[in-house]
């Protein structure tokens, strides 16, 4: 045992001699070691072994050796409370996202924004993030969780304990996210109003970004009826239900 670690050993010792209100004679005993070899080795005399250290905590019942915790590596390639998935089995969905909502002002109107997903090497999980929102304030931005148990994929934000969570469905063969979203919204005065809605999240290849209108698409707009025959789609395909 090195000089430093020998001195925390035999602190810890002590310490447990004087709260245990023994002797060194009896834990001598208690460790099958003599007294002289407790005592130099409590003094600094004689180094621990690590024969001595194993008696001493088989005779305490307690650890004497600091082990070091084991080392995070940042590259982890698992999310384990978002469902446990590797990154290898979650690559498909990480993307760029045409997403698609009614307006929260006037239902007729579709709110259209960018989602990109992608791996968070710092945190081993999936992470996303909004864009191209005409209230850029409100982007939101969180974790991705992709549990086996129910097939589903959940956008998560929390922002001081308070949620805004998206639930989508299994991916379509062009690889499209239906399913809903579930957030506050500014009820009479300044009370807020828990609200559902239905979602499309459309996947949109390199460079396909110029081919969609993003911000608040009015009926009459020439991406309206296509964006809402998509939001229609989420009841049509059974991807989310709203009961009455």
């Amino acid at each position: 045992m090195d000089d430093p670690q020998a001195q925390e050993i035999a602190a810890r010792v002590r310490e447990e001699l004087a709260r245990r209100r023994i002797s060194r004679q009896a834990l001598a005993d208690m460790a099958r070691i003599s007294i002289s070899t407790l005592e130099k080795a409590l003094s600094g005399r004689r180094a621990f072994t690590l024969a001595t250290v194993i008696r001493l905590e088989e005779a305490l019942g307690t650890p004497l050796r600091v082990r070091p915790a084991p080392a995070i590596d940042p590259r982890a390639d698992s999310a384990g409370d978002l469902g446990g998935y590797s990154r290898g089995a979650v690559r498909w969905i990480e993307g760029r996202y045409l997403t698609l909502r009614p307006s929260f002002g006037n239902p007729a109107d579709i709110y259209a924004y960018l989602t990109t997903i992608e791996w968070d090497a710092a945190g081993s999980h999936l992470a996303f993030r909004e864009s191209e929102r005409i209230d850029s304030s409100f982007s939101q931005s969180g974790r991705v969780s992709m549990p086996h148990l129910s097939g589903h994929t959940y956008l998560v934000t929390n922002v001081d304990g308070q949620y805004r969570l998206a639930v989508l469905g299994r991916p379509t063969i062009k690889r499209a996210l239906y399913g809903i979203l579930t957030t506050l919204l500014v009820g009479n005065g300044s009370q807020l109003v828990p609200t559902s809605v239905p979602l499309a999240m459309l996947r949109l290849d390199t460079g396909a970004g110029d081919e969609v209108a993003f911000g608040r698409i009015a009926p009459g707009q020439p991406a309206h009826a296509r964006y809402r025959a998509e939001l229609d789609g989420v009841i049509a395909g059974d991807f989310a239900r709203f009961p009455r």
